[in-house]
This record gives structure tokens, C-alpha cells and sequence, in this order.
């Protein structure tokens, strides 16, 4: 039986006369609805007129600034070109300086010297012959000569005394307008615009490209000229009715215009009245509840959906049985319906907020990550400075001592010791993964033809039980990076990965071309090369993947492993400019991702070192200022120069080189350290040396540095070297 025709008769006693006073209260409603929305709308056009008068304003005061600048003041007119367009606020932003007399001295829209426009801009003659020039200008809009674009200008006078001496003026494109217009984000149905004192259109929020330039209507130009504000109805250049409220921007004379089609006016104030509508209705709902009230059977129905409704505000399940009225069973259902719905809300929403949480955790462990890198980089940098200093002057000696004895037993020794060296210079190299990459050791290799080289080396390593598959493309880009770092590095993944595999498996390396994308947090957006190392091993817990990255830390047994090993990847991930992402699941095996970015250069071939003693033989002779503030260094290496055939006139800086070199002594080589002491390091010395003394050869060598070493014709040698390879060096210079 239905609920409608039990309580008809009782309802429509109500229902008439209550609907005649709700349709009052809807007109009343109506009325004063439109009249608010009037007031908000002309209150709207004030505000975005006080915000271009600001834009104007501030654009005034960069030209006040410009119009004191110390530069304008000497006359320097060259100097001054160059600090307005250092200040101009946007670079398609235009500032010119004109002579009283209207001739233009200045424009940064072209270079200096270029030639100028003679002619000023028609409306701001008028405003200066209205205002005398001695005030601040805005002009209208107009077709700029140079940049054929629409544009107004805003003048400022620079005065002597009482007198002009200049206008400095900006040349603003619309367009900044037409932004400021734009960030308003206005309806699409609704209509924005600010047109100049003749009523030309600068900016538009709709079709600026068709409409900006072009003229409103002749009736809209008087009322705009003849008020500050108003409302009016008009119909838009694109032929719209609409009902336009304006209002006259002060710095400018120009006016905002806030154009609304009636039809939505209309629509706001209808749906003012509808909720007022809709409360009248709630009362004729009520009115219907106390009618129900009659009937007791009819109450308990109710009642029952009352139950469903709460177990919806506490967020449970609703389970609803038909109680016989389809009205109430209706709703009923639909309760039930809703309360799933937003079950399965709640749960989506808990595991996105789950996943936004852990994002924000696992950022979190990239920025400590990094700092913890960053601060190793520095000291591990610094250390390894210092012992190839040390690796230096034994190296250098224990060759000078190899040329001073016959002894076999001693050059036994000597070998030995030598042999100690190359190590502690392989350690001071991994050493250098936790720091800045070198230049002397960088170099754009094919990683299909440099893996393959060394994959013997890699295979020797693991076991028979376990297999390695390289999958590497032909047209795989070129990298540029430390070999070295990158071979301890692929070692290092794949000792990690047999570890994790005591009963033996499979890694996987897999090397794709992964253009126009950002691996990660930080790293620009380009083309990189990805090494995907996965094995099939024991995976890591959440707990010890979080730790993998940070130095020292291992889960191996006390010298079984020193931890270094993922963090080593990592660091020469991180300083060849890309990163290393590491992905894994208990039980489920590890995922190594290296992304390198692509090369812009060729490949290059290794650099060889010659080992052994110095060729004495093979170098030119001439002078060479020896530039090293470690006296060890200086002391063992400047006598094996020498014993090349050199002059060598030592310095402990740079300052103390560039003050010989000034000092007018003829050198012909300067082989200098980068790292040092005082004012200038290596590389400033080098640069000052190929500017001012171009016959000068200057060679490089370093151990650390934190700053890159890019100059045409400077060879760089990375410590510790051998003097053989100096000689070479100095001796190819010599012959270009």
C-alpha cells in the first residue's frame, strides 16, 4: 500500500496554502538576490582596477629606479643600456631613454648601437602637451614599430633641478596585462577587459588574439569617458548581451570592464531563490512528518529508516529489509546503496593517504640520503687530495731512486714498493666515488663495447652456479663517466648479488635508451641510459633496503664485507649526474637501476700511463715554473723534471707563479697543481695564463677538486702521476 495515499487528504490542506506563501518569499528572495549580485560585481571591477593600478605603479618605481641610476647621471649611456636591461622586469620587457627633444638615445629591444626609431608613440605627445611631461605617463595602446607587436608605454622625466632632462620609458607588451587579466580565472561565460582612454581593447579574457586592438563601441567610449564607474547593458564586440560594469583605473585612465550575460545574473538569483525554495519545501516536509505522525503504523516504518540512516552517519554497513511502503523501502535501498559506496570511499581513501605517506617517506630517505653522501663526498674528497699528495712524492721518488741504483735486490725492493703504490692508488679512486668526479679521469665510452671488455673480470668473480645475462643494444648511448668507478661499481653489484645467492641463480643486466624523462627527484628532465641489475636472490626487508645505501652499513658477518659497496655505486651514480634506484621484495629478489646521462660527445679512446722512469730524452728543454704548495711534492718532483731537461723555477701558489710571470721572467711551461692555497687556485692561474700569456703551455694535475677543468689546450693529469707521462705531455706542448 502506498504511503501517498494514506496521507493525501492531510497534505493537501497544507500544501496550498503554504505554496502560495513560499512563492512571496521566492519573488522577495529573487529580487534582492540580483541586487547583491550587482553590488559584488561592481565591487569585483573596482578591485581588479586596483590591481592593474597596481601593476602600473610598480612598473612606475623600476622606472624611478633606472631614472636615478648613478650611470644615467656620468652620461655613461653604454653602461646605463646595460643596467636597464639587467632590471627590466620580463625580457620582452623594453626600456628606452629619450632626449627632451623626443630623439630616442637608447633601446633594449635592440643592440646598442642599433638604429632607433625617430618617432614617439602618438598618444603619450598628447598626454605630455595635456600635462606638461613632468609627471609619470601611462599611454595608450599602439602597434610598437620594432617589435610589431601591440604595446604601451609608461614614462617616466628624469630631472635636473626643476628642469627634464631625459624620459626614461618602458616598453610593456599587452601581454603582461592580458596575464594579470588572465589569473583572475574568470567564468568562461563571463567577460573581462581593459581598454585604454580611446576606448581601444589592451586586454581580453576571451579571444584576446582576435579582439585586442580593436575598438568598443562608440556609446561604451562616451560612457566611460564622461564616468569613473557604472553599470550598463551593451553587447560585446563578439555580439553577446551582457550587462557591463566598469570602473576606471587612476594611474592610467584606462578601465576595467566586467561584462556578465543577464542570463547568468539571472541563473545566480534564481538559485538564491531556490534555496530558499527548497527551505520552503523542507517545511512542507515537516508538515508531511507531523501529518505522518497520525499514523502509528506509519511512524514505526519510519522509525526503522531512522536506524538505517544512523548506521550511515557511523559509517557502518546498512543491510535494509522492504517494510511494505515504496516510498520509505525506496529510500531504504538507496541508504543501503550509499553506505557501500562510501565504505568503499573510505577504504580508497586510506590507501591513498597509506601511499602518500609512504612517498613522503621514501623522499624523505632520499634527502637524508643525500646529505649523508654529500658530507662523506667532502671528507673521503679531502682525504684523497691529501694521500695523493703523499702517493705523489713516493711515486716520484721511487722512480728517481730506480735510476739512482744498479743493485738488484734493491730494485727488488723498489718494485715491491712501487706495486704498494698502484694499490693505495686504487683505493684512493674508490676513494674519489664518494666525492666530485675528476676531468683528468672522465671519459664518453660505449657501454656495449666497455662492458664486454671487462665482463671476463666479472665472470671470474661468481661461481658456476650462478649465471650472467648482458643484454646490451648496438645503438646503446654513450655515457660520459669514470671507467674505473664504473667497473668497481658493476663489481660491486654483482658481489652483492651472489651473496645473496648462496645456492646459486641468475642476474640479469639489462641496458636501455631512456629518453625525454627525470629518474628521479632532482635530476633534470633528458635522455639518459639505464643499467637494470636484477637478481633472483633473498631480496631485502623494508627495514634493511632503507639502511642498503648508507656507508659502512652491512648484514654480512664481521669481515665478510665493509658496506661500502651499494653507497660506492650510488656515489658514482650521483657524481657522474645521474642517480641509482634500488627496488626489492623479501624473498623476491633485487632490482638495481642506473641511469647515466646520455653523452654529447664521441666516444673517446683510454689514456694510457707509461710506467717506469722518466724518458729524459723525449721532452723539448726550456723553463718551467713548477706551481705545488706541498713541499714533498716539490721536492721529489721538480729533480726528475730536471732531469728531463728542464729549468724548473718553483712557486708555492698561484699568486706567487702569476707575480713571476708578471715580473717578466721567460717561462715556456708552467705545470701547476689545482688545488691551492690563496686567491687564485690552478684553474684561475690557467685561464689568466692562456689570456695574457698566450705563448705560455700550461698542464693541470690533480687529485681533487670540486670545480670542473674545461679550457682548450690544458692538458690535465690526474694525481698521483707519473713523471714519464709529464714529460710526454710536455713535449707534445712543445711541439704544437
Amino acid at each position: 500500500m502506498r504511503f501517498k495515499s494514506q496521507l493525501f487528504a492531510l497534505v493537501l490542506s497544507v500544501v496550498v496554502p503554504a505554496s502560495f506563501a513560499a512563492m512571496l518569499a521566492i519573488w522577495y528572495v529573487y529580487q534582492e538576490e540580483q541586487a547583491t549580485q550587482e553590488t559584488g560585481l561592481k565591487e569585483a571591477a573596482r578591485t581588479f582596477s586596483l590591481l592593474v593600478d597596481n601593476e602600473l605603479q610598480s612598473r612606475q618605481r623600476i622606472l624611478r629606479t633606472l631614472a636615478n641610476a648613478p650611470s644615467l647621471a656620468r652620461g655613461d649611456l653604454r653602461e646605463f643600456y646595460e643596467f636597464a636591461k639587467k632590471n627590466a622586469p620580463t625580457p620582452d620587457t623594453t626600456i628606452i631613454l629619450i632626449e627632451k627633444s623626443g630623439r630616442q638615445l637608447l633601446n633594449t629591444r635592440v643592440p646598442w648601437g642599433s638604429g632607433l626609431p625617430t618617432q614617439r608613440a602618438a598618444s603619450i605627445n598628447e598626454l605630455m602637451q595635456r600635462d606638461g611631461g613632468v609627471d609619470p605617463l601611462v599611454s595608450d595602446v599602439f602597434m610598437a614599430p620594432i617589435g610589431k607587436r601591440y604595446d604601451f608605454i609608461i614614462q617616466v622625466p628624469v630631472m635636473e633641478g626643476s628642469e627634464v632632462q631625459y624620459f626614461v620609458v618602458m616598453g610593456v607588451n599587452v601581454t603582461a596585462i592580458q596575464t594579470l587579466l588572465a589569473q583572475q580565472k574568470l567564468p568562461s561565460t563571463w567577460l573581462g577587459a581593459i581598454v585604454d582612454r580611446k576606448g581601444t581593447v589592451l586586454a581580453r579574457s576571451r579571444d584576446p588574439d582576435t579582439f585586442v586592438g580593436r575598438s568598443s563601441d562608440e556609446t561604451l567610449q562616451k560612457l566611460f569617458a564622461s564616468t569613473r564607474s557604472g553599470v550598463t547593458r551593451s553587447i560585446t564586440l563578439d555580439g553577446v548581451p551582457v550587462k557591463t560594469f566598469y570602473h576606471r583605473i587612476a594611474a592610467s585612465d584606462w578601465t576595467v570592464v566586467l561584462s556578465i550575460p543577464e542570463t547568468d545574473i539571472r541563473r545566480s538569483a534564481l538559485e538564491g531563490a531556490a534555496i530558499f525554495g527548497l527551505i520552503a519545501a523542507l517545511l512542507l516536509v515537516v508538515s508531511m512528518l507531523v501529518a505522518r505522525r497520525i499514523g502509528g503504523g506509519v511512524i514505526s516504518r519510519m522509525q526503522r529508516l531512522e536506524l538505517a540512516a544512523d548506521a550511515l552517519g557511523r559509517g557502518e554497513q546498512v543491510h535494509y529489509s522492504p517494510q511494505g511502503l515504496v516510498e520509505v523501502d525506496a529510500v531504504g535501498m538507496r541508504i543501503a546503496q550509499v553506505s557501500q559506496q562510501l565504505l568503499s570511499s573510505q577504504r580508497e581513501l586510506e590507501l591513498r593517504v597509506a601511499q602518500a605517506v609512504a612517498e613522503a617517506e621514501r623522499a624523505q630517505r632520499a634527502l637524508l640520503q643525500g646529505q649523508k653522501m654529500e658530507a662523506l663526498g667532502r671528507l673521503t674528497g679531502g682525504i684523497a687530495h691529501e694521500f695523493n699528495n703523499l702517493l705523489q712524492t713516493l711515486t716520484t721518488s721511487l722512480q728517481l731512486a730506480k735510476r739512482a741504483t744498479n743493485s738488484e735486490r734493491v730494485q727488488a725492493l723498489l718494485d715491491t714498493c712501487t706495486k704498494a703504490l698502484k694499490r693505495a692508488k686504487t683505493l684512493t679512486g674508490q676513494l674519489s666515488s664518494f666525492g666530485r668526479t675528476q676531468d683528468a679521469r672522465l671519459e664518453t665510452v660505449s657501454l656495449h663495447k666497455h662492458i664486454h671488455e671487462f665482463r671476463q673480470l666479472v665472470d671470474n668473480v661468481l661461481p658456476a652456479s650462478i649465471t650472467l645475462d648482458v643484454q646490451i643494444p648496438d645503438d646503446a648511448w654513450p655515457v660520459t663517466i669514470d671507467p674505473t668507478q664504473f667497473e668497481l661499481a658493476f663489481l660491486n653489484l654483482a658481489i652483492n648479488a651472489k651473496d645473496a645467492m648462496p645456492s646459486g641463480g641468475s642476474i640479469r643486466v639489462m641496458v636501455t635508451n631512456e629518453p625525454h624523462i627525470s629518474p628521479a627527484d632532482g635530476l633534470p628532465v633528458g635522455d639518459y641510459v639505464r643499467m637494470g641489475f636484477l637478481d633472483s636472490g633473498i631480496g631485502m626487508t623494508a627495514d634493511v633496503m632503507a639502511k642498503a645505501l648508507d656507508p659502512f652499513f652491512t648484514t654480512k658477518k664481521v669481515g665478510e664485507g665493509t658496506g661500502l659497496g651499494l653507497p660506492q655505486a650510488f656515489g658514482f651514480a650521483r657524481q657522474s649526474g645521474g642517480t641509482l634506484l634500488l627496488h626489492s621484495r623479501e624473498g623476491q629478489g633485487t632490482q638495481v637501476d642506473i641511469y647515466l646521462p646520455k653523452a654529447s660527445g664521441a666516444t673517446t679512446h683510454p689514456h694510457t700511463n707509461v710506467a717506469g722512469a722518466p724518458d729524459v730524452t723525449s721532452t723539448a728543454g726550456g723553463t718551467l715554473l713548477f706551481v705545488e704548495d706541498d713541499a714533498l711534492v716539490r721536492e721529489s718532483v721538480a729533480p726528475a723534471l730536471e732531469g728531463g731537461g728542464f729549468f724548473v723555477i718553483m712557486a708555492e701558489s698561484a699568486d706567487a707563479a702569476l707575480a713571476c710571470l708578471e715580473a717578466g721572467t721567460k717561462i715556456d711551461f708552467v705545470f701547476s697543481d689545482v688545488v691551492m692555497p690563496g686567491t687564485l687556485n690552478g684553474i684561475d692561474l690557467a685561464k689568466t695564463i692562456l689570456h695574457r700569456f698566450p705563448h705560455v703551455k700550461v698542464i693541470l694535475a690533480t687529485g681533487y677538486s670540486e670545480n670542473r677543468v674545461s679550457m682548450p689546450g690544458v692538458q690535465v693529469l690526474a694525481k698521483p702521476y707519473d713523471v714519464a707521462d709529464v714529460l710526454k705531455v710536455l713535449s707534445r706542448s712543445a711541439e704544437r
